[in-house]
């Protein structure tokens, strides 16, 4: 099955959720998702959830100066971004839950 139509679907909460744990810059929190199953992930996806995430208000940033190249742009998740994520986290549970039943049963219903 190809999952990049799921990862799509829920790539602002897993960013969310990553980004939780601890902050992170781009291409930090594509290694994280990466590392975490989520092998497809590209990381111009990435980028664009982080950017439209902190558009959305979801997000602060801050630059940190580096001595290996330039200077990386981290992400952390704010208050609002935690609601959103709680949210999202009970859609995405409650969605797997019936689709769970429904791959079990065929009807959607409780085995």
């Amino acid at each position: 099955m190809d999952t990049s139509q799921l990862l799509k679907g829920v790539l602002d909460v897993a960013v969310l959720a990553v980004v939780a744990d601890a902050d992170g810059y781009g291409y930090d929190v594509v290694r994280r998702l990466r590392a975490a199953g989520l092998d497809d992930v590209g990381d111009a996806s990435v980028y664009g959830t982080l950017r439209r995430l902190y558009q959305g208000g979801n997000l602060t940033s801050y630059v940190v100066p580096s001595d290996e190249g330039p200077h990386r742009k981290y992400y952390a998740i704010n208050d609002a971004g935690r609601a959103l994520l709680e949210r999202s986290t009970k859609t995405w549970t409650a969605f797997a839950d019936t689709m769970g039943s429904v791959l079990r049963t065929g009807r959607g219903e409780a085995a």
